[in-house]
């Protein structure tokens, strides 16, 4: 096929009839979308508002491998499924020898999370890792093509700000129009350090830049996560104190001394952070493989020991971008450079988000850490600023490794495309973006255009032999994601090979890795 196309002028005989032809598309795409949500495809919301259920995850796994069974962690026995997973994870194990396999290959807590997920139609949209911080978000896959504008980033606070054992990692991301930021943070340990802590949390949110004149840093966004092994302690009272209430389940005796809700009544910046109640017992520090609290003595500079007082480190909380008028913007900030904290109350109103959180909890069954997990469920309610994907995809004609096949897809809006551009070819129930069989560059590969749908050729020697139930999916390389899904379709098995007996000789790559992982298991 030929070299890349420039963008602009392949799409100016397209964009010339735009507006009223991706309108009229819209219309007739929309009305198909329904019968897609029984295959996991595409589902139009209410535009009045909907509710979306997010799924929250904060674990120091102390360096530990990911356990055999994960599915309570994930509530998968629930009744209501999950829109989105955000986990976050500190002290992931990051040795030299590992963290290089690691380069290559997926780190064994984002494949057993993947592997947990891919079957119940989730799809890793976006993960960043420093060192032993670990976030990853999860997505449905209806949501997929609505979750644009990814973006992701770190900031190290270790030692002398260059070693990424403490700090923060987040990803950005537009849900249905609304800008949501996830900031998963390991801050400094230790009683003493409460000051410090929040020091370095300043200091993650006004370093932190995402290539957004808007959104720029993490307090631009509409709503802000913040959670991670936060480090805060139980200060004042003495350890058995502590470990009574804890045992008579008297929480709340303990709340007016951990630090982060002491810190809370001084500090501005985590005012604006809410929690909910600490209903569940400290999830620090544990004998590994036990549920029993620290058991061991440590010997301190003067020679005493000590056990570690139980605290909850382990937190996630959240904000929602304050809303105020225009003259209330001015009041509170003036033209200074905190103006854009607040959001016009006009714009507050016609594009609807509320936050409600139903569950906030520690999952005391896993001990593979001296840290137990913290889960916390949020509904989201927001009235979707956008309803329709950028992109419509459909397989034109039947697929197999037989014969040259040819896809057609259909800008449904104007959206940033470039030469970079490529759709993908996925087996139903693939993990993350980067799980394609095969894939097209879009402009090397197009046959035609017109006024329905432009056409893009597909190698026959890059459809898998086997076949099996697969999708498409077109990436956008500027948005930094997948904008728009077909419904699933049939790839056949080769019927060539099979017949000349070529099974082994002519399996692609891809179908010699998936024969392997069936023999193995």
């Amino acid at each position: 096929m030929g070299g890349p196309i420039d963008a602009s002028s392949k799409y100016s005989n397209v964009e010339a009839n735009s507006m009223a032809h991706y309108e009229n598309k819209r219309h007739m795409i929309e009305s198909d979308m329904s019968s897609m949500e029984q295959n996991g495809g595409l589902q139009r919301g209410d535009y009045e508002g909907d509710n979306f259920r997010l799924h929250m995850v904060t674990w120091n796994v102390a360096t530990a491998d990911p356990p055999d069974d994960i599915s309570s962690l994930l509530h998968f026995d629930s009744s209501e499924d999950a829109d989105l997973y955000v986990i976050g994870l500190q002290e992931v194990y990051s040795g030299p020898l590992r963290f290089m396999s690691e380069v290559v290959f997926d780190d064994p807590w984002s494949y057993v999370l993947m592997t947990a997920l891919a079957p119940r139609q989730y799809v890793k949209v976006s993960s960043i890792r420093m060192q032993g911080l670990l976030l990853l978000i999860f997505s449905k896959l209806e949501h997929l093509p609505f979750i644009r504008d990814i973006q992701a980033t770190y900031t190290r606070t270790g030692i002398f700000g260059y070693w990424g054992n403490k700090g923060g990692v987040s990803i950005r991301l537009s849900l249905y129009g609304h800008m949501l930021c996830f900031l998963n943070c390991h801050l400094a340990a230790h009683m003493k350090h409460a000051a410090e802590r929040v020091v370095e949390f300043e200091y993650i949110t006004d370093t932190q830049t995402f290539n957004s004149e808007k959104d720029e840093r993490i307090l631009d966004h509409r709503l802000v996560f913040w959670f991670g092994d936060l480090n805060f302690r139980i200060q004042d009272h003495g350890l058995h104190f502590v470990r009574t209430c804890i045992s008579n389940q008297n929480y709340s005796l303990l709340w007016s001394k951990d630090q982060l809700i002491m810190l809370k009544q001084k500090e501005k910046l985590l005012q604006e952070f809410e929690e909910g109640p600490l209903d569940f017992q400290p999830t620090y520090k544990f004998d590994v493989n036990t549920d029993t609290y620290d058991s061991r003595l440590y010997r301190t500079w003067f020679a005493f020991n000590k056990k570690r007082k139980p605290a909850w480190t382990d937190r996630i909380l959240w904000r929602l971008r304050p809303k105020a008028s225009h003259t209330d913007k001015q009041d509170r900030y003036g033209d200074g450079p905190d103006a854009k904290d607040v959001m016009p109350l006009e714009e507050a109103e016609e594009y609807l988000l509320e936050i409600r959180q139903d569950l906030y909890t520690s999952n005391m069954e896993y001990s593979i850490s001296d840290h137990k997990p913290v889960t916390g469920i949020f509904t989201l309610k927001l009235k979707k600023i956008y309803t329709t994907p950028l992109v419509h995809l459909q397989a034109e004609g039947e697929w197999s490794a037989d014969i040259d096949a040819t896809l057609l897809y259909s800008p449904l809006q104007p959206f940033p495309s470039n030469t970079w551009d490529w759709i993908g070819l996925y087996k139903v129930g693939f993990t993350s973006v980067s799980d394609y069989i095969t894939y097209t560059w879009v402009k090397d590969d197009e046959v035609s255009i017109d006024e329905d749908a432009i056409k893009v050729y597909v190698s026959k020697e890059e459809i898998p032999v086997r076949g099996g139930e697969c999708m498409l999916g077109y990436y956008c390389n500027t948005l930094q994601c997948i904008i728009g899904v077909s419904e699933p379709f049939r790839v056949h098995e080769s019927k060539v090979v099979i017949e000349e007996g070529l099974m082994h000789e002519k399996i692609n790559s891809l179908d010699q890795i998936v024969a392997t992982e069936n023999i193995r298991n």
